[in-house]
């Protein structure tokens, strides 16, 4: 604060300094530099705090309107500021444009560039509201697996990259309007730019590799914001995107930034449905078709459960004996559930199986090892080393 305070009575002195020696046209260029950023930041202020609710203003998120208001009045201050110092300094901007010397040139491109700059401001600005708007609505919860959670995930997908897209476009030709206000010849430019682009194409083909597959992938709708997928060695759920790159989190926690290039096959595992199958071995005297009905009933009981009932598409039943083993009879269970669920209701109905189990007496195989013999026999190794043991004591004494 007392720096601050320091540099406003510096400043001070120097606009003091400049009116007493008669330099109005350097004081008022020094009156116009410090006010009008100070102008600019109470015309910001005063717009979110007339077109937000209180709800925005514990969670700010601007809104277009106050995006075009606030921009609107930030390029008027700045024209305002503009003419001001034209008419301080006795500049005839109307003359100017008839003249055509050097100096006039160079004012008239800079003041057009510094109107193109404004204008695509302006509109990077509005697009970015439009597009931030779209992704606050996408993170409304809605049912999953409908058409309105698919638009969700497809628009959390797709909305960034467009956006960084249109920032391209907008900041290159606004740079080349900018250039062409000043005189400058962009068509060289613009023919080397292409000829460096064939360099850097074939300088930098991963990374072109990249960017293209990333195009494909997403008109392919392979996968989107939130969903789980597995490529190779690289698994977890998608987070984002960038124009090369995609963001995966692992279920234990790290987070894979993965080129589009090395992607490869994806399997999605969030999408429709899943089917989840399991075996359990039960002794050869087990009554089957108890076990069955038990099995049916507990994945009626499980679909019919509040907490399990909309993720379960086709409840728990068993498909029948899939092998015989050594010690058991392999029975198989199937059912499908939404992706991702079938973790937690397949753990509840192992649960409930070995209960319905033991409640009938339906007991599960566990591999065991019988010997059997009379008293009299003796197995032959350990005879031998009954034998050996009784030599080495006799030797002993």
């Amino acid at each position: 604060m007392a720096s601050l305070s320091i540099l406003l009575t510096a400043y001070s002195v120097v606009l003091w300094v400049l009116w007493v020696g008669g330099l109005e046209r350097l004081f008022w260029l020094a009156v116009v530099a410090m006010l009008l950023p100070k102008a600019i930041v109470v015309g910001q202020q005063a717009v979110a705090h007339l077109l937000r609710s209180t709800a925005e203003e514990e969670a700010p998120r601007r809104g277009v309107l106050e995006v075009v208001v606030e921009r609107g009045l930030r390029t008027a201050l700045i024209v305002a500021a503009a003419l001001f110092l034209a008419d301080v300094w006795g500049v005839d901007l109307v003359q100017m444009t008839s003249r055509d010397t050097l100096a006039t040139r160079l004012v008239r491109g800079a003041l057009t560039g510094v109107v193109v700059l404004l204008l695509a401001d302006f509109l990077w600005q509005v697009i970015k509201a439009v597009v931030d708007a779209k992704l606050a609505e996408t993170a409304v919860a809605v049912e999953p697996d409908t058409e309105a959670a698919i638009r969700q995930a497809r628009l959390r997908t797709l909305l960034p990259i467009f956006r960084n897209i249109l920032f391209v476009v907008i900041a290159v030709l606004a740079g080349l309007t900018a250039l062409s206000g000043l005189g400058v010849e962009i068509g060289p430019l613009i023919a080397g730019a292409g000829v460096f682009g064939v360099a850097v194409g074939f300088g930098a083909q991963t990374l072109v590799k990249d960017v293209i597959s990333g195009v494909f992938y997403l008109l392919d709708d392979a996968f989107r914001v939130g969903e789980y997928i597995q490529s190779g060695s690289y698994k977890g759920t998608v987070e984002s995107f960038s124009l090369r790159s995609v963001k995966l989190r692992h279920h234990r926690g790290p987070v894979y930034t993965v080129p589009f290039g090395q992607l490869g096959a994806v399997q999605n595992m969030s999408r429709d449905w899943v089917i989840d199958k399991f075996q359990i071995g039960v002794t050869y005297g087990t009554d089957l078709e108890k076990a069955r009905k038990l099995i049916k009933r507990i994945g009626q009981e499980l679909a019919e459960a509040p907490e399990f009932a909309r993720h379960i598409i086709e409840p728990l039943k068993m498909q029948g004996v899939e092998q015989f083993g050594d010690y058991a009879i392999q029975i198989r269970c199937k059912m499908t559930t939404r992706p991702g669920e079938q973790f937690v209701i397949r753990r509840t109905a192992f649960a409930r199986i070995k209960q319905a189990f033991d409640e009938n007496g339906i007991q599960f195989a566990t591999p065991t090892v019988q010997v059997s013999g009379s008293e009299e026999t003796t197995p032959a190794a350990a005879r031998h080393m009954t034998e050996q043991i009784a030599s080495g004591k006799s030797a002993a004494e």
